[in-house]
């Protein structure tokens, strides 16, 4: 399967257990690649993970605070949070990301496999 859309699946609630996004999630044996669609408002809420993140913002603004700093990314900035570090997410306007996450212990579903 050497290629993959990440579109579609904007019904597709990521992970209800702590946040609003939307999109596909695509999961590989080491790897997975989430297109999060937010609207103004949406939030991840504090919440940590075993797996490194980093999430780079396409288009929108949102509003990061991991490890206690807060700040807001944009259009080609990234936010990075490391492993096992609580962090959250507001989207201050309708925000379209990519998140990276090396793959450790996942506890919500994939709606492709790699």
């Amino acid at each position: 399967m050497p290629r993959v859309l990440l579109e579609g699946n904007l019904d597709h609630l990521i992970t209800p257990t702590h946040s609003d996004a939307r999109g596909p999630v695509v999961r590989g044996a080491s790897i997975e690649i989430q297109k999060m669609h937010w609207q103004a408002g949406d939030s991840a809420r504090p919440h940590q993970h075993p797996e490194e993140q980093a999430i780079y913002v396409i288009s929108g603004r949102m509003r990061m605070t991991c490890g206690g700093e807060t700040y807001e990314v944009g259009p080609g900035e990234m936010s990075y949070h490391p492993s096992n570090v609580l962090h959250s997410a507001m989207a201050v306007e309708d925000t379209v990301a990519i998140s990276f996450k090396n793959v450790v212990a996942p506890f919500y579903e994939a709606t492709t496999r790699l």
